[in-house]
């Protein structure tokens, strides 16, 4: 879910007004040693077909047209060169081959002047170092994989970190914490640009989940086929009843069990403690009845579970670092 720096939602907006691209026309660069799984999830996503007139409009691009990419034992050959960035509004960024090698400055110098021209930039898992080392994400947060968060903190010290979530959008920078999660990213992407009834059928036909939070856990354990039942029940009546007490002890009792026991069961089914998921699936519903309903925020307050406009509010600044006014604004534009 967007997620925004307060500063640079604001440099994003200035450029906003100015930007000579279209957000719909996408650049998935292509070097050697790029990751084939995360280049194609993009291509798949971005490319697919029969989807509408306004669909996106994507090509790969390397350094030099017609000249192969080595990539995992396959040869690439892209169609277009880095000059297809000067047309692209959004360039996707896939893994880079090593964490410890440093980029290419050709790619490097390719994102900055995509970037200032106006360009959102979104990576892939390790597309986050190629990304960091163009200076382009000093101060601000990324995700980043569990297993490279630590190295990524270490040699881009001007970062802020995330490696819990599984993707940030910060308007015009977006970062992806593993290959999984690149593809929500792209999803997320869509359902940016032309809303939920699309993403929605783009899923459908990846046959994914429609939605996952950005801020979700990365790493979840591994459920037992029991406590997943009991808790599956519990938490599809949860999602019908948004509006009702769904304190733990509420949910204890639906769920007829103790408060211990429930937390515990939560936690090991979903990765998140019962109170968190809760507010997720609130903000979550808040954002769709935002996008697709004209109503009042003080009723989407009241049918989400939050009581009134102050509470939500404070959790999308909190949670969003926007206000429910400015994220529907943003969908309807």
């Amino acid at each position: 879910m967007p997620v925004m720096n307060e500063t640079a939602a604001g440099r994003s907006v200035g450029r906003r007004a100015q930007r000579p691209c279209d957000n719909r026309t996408v650049a998935v660069l292509a070097y050697d040693g790029v990751n084939v799984f995360e280049l194609g999830i993009a291509m798949e996503v971005f490319g697919l077909a029969d989807v509408g007139p306004d669909w996106y409009r994507v090509a790969v691009c390397a350094q030099r047209s017609g000249v192969p990419v080595a990539a995992g034992g396959v040869g690439l050959m892209a169609q277009r060169s880095f000059r297809f960035l000067h047309e692209a509004g959004t360039v996707i960024v896939p893994g880079w081959r090593d964490i410890d090698e440093a980029p290419p400055e050709a790619v490097l110098e390719a994102l900055r002047r995509a970037h200032a021209r106006g360009a959102r930039i979104a990576s892939i898992c390790a597309g986050v170092f190629i990304v960091a080392a163009t200076g382009l994400l000093d101060g601000r947060r990324v995700a980043a994989h569990w297993r490279h968060a630590e190295t990524l903190a270490r040699r881009f010290p001007r970062l802020r970190v995330d490696p819990k979530v599984l993707y940030v959008d910060d308007e015009d920078i977006l970062s992806s914490a593993g290959r999984a999660a690149g593809l929500d990213l792209c999803v997320h992407i869509v359902r940016k640009d032309l809303g939920a009834d699309v993403a929605n059928e783009v899923a459908r036909r990846l046959v994914i989940s429609a939605h996952r939070e950005g801020g979700q856990a990365q790493f979840l354990p591994e459920p037992t086929l029991a406590d997943t039942d009991r808790l599956g029940d519990l938490r599809a009546w949860a999602r019908a009843h948004l509006d009702r007490d769904l304190t733990i002890e509420a949910l204890a009792r639906k769920a007829r069990t103790s408060r211990r026991t429930l937390i515990r069961r939560f936690v090991e089914s979903t990765g998140l403690p019962p109170g968190e998921w809760v507010l997720q699936q609130r903000l979550s519903r808040a954002r769709q009845l935002l996008e697709a309903t004209s109503k009042p925020i003080e009723d989407i307050a009241a049918l989400v579970g939050f009581g009134s406009a102050d509470v939500l509010r404070h959790h999308f600044r909190e949670r969003f670092a926007t206000s429910p006014i400015r994220y529907r604004r943003a969908f309807k534009a």
